[in-house]
């Protein structure tokens, strides 16, 4: 089941630049730096309330945020969402009919599994599912 909105992730080109001005924009600094190289992607992340807002840096041209950039720009990215029980949570909206990008889970950043729903069958919002390693 959905608990909760997790955070939402922003495609930048510039992590460093980025990082200045959403400590402008909240008043604070970001918590956490952190590599995603399975995904190619550099993350940093903010704390708001009980919400993050994960920002989305390319490292590798071929990487789904810079593909997302290409033909988007910066901006909002995917919308994620914690649940109890990853694996229980995509067999069952597999039954809902929705798509899956991921057909397994798999690992992504702050110490998360996770699994992406198509856009397609989410109104055009890519939604990432994801639960806190155990």
């Amino acid at each position: 089941m959905i608990k909760k909105i997790e955070h939402i992730g922003i495609a930048v080109k510039d992590i460093n630049q980025s990082n200045e001005l959403f400590k402008k924009l909240f008043g604070k600094e970001h918590y956490k730096v952190e590599v995603v190289a399975s995904e190619g992607v550099s993350t940093s992340f903010f704390m708001l309330g009980e919400t993050k807002i994960e920002l989305l840096e390319a490292t590798s041209e071929n990487s789904a945020i810079a593909k997302f950039i290409e033909k988007k720009g910066e901006g909002i990215h995917h919308i994620a969402y914690e649940v109890d029980n990853l694996d229980a949570e995509m067999e069952r909206l597999k039954k809902e009919g929705f798509e899956l990008i991921n057909q397994t889970a798999k690992d992504g950043a702050d110490n998360k599994r996770i699994c992406f729903l198509h856009p397609k069958t989410t109104n055009g919002v890519l939604v990432e599912l994801c639960e806190e390693k155990k």
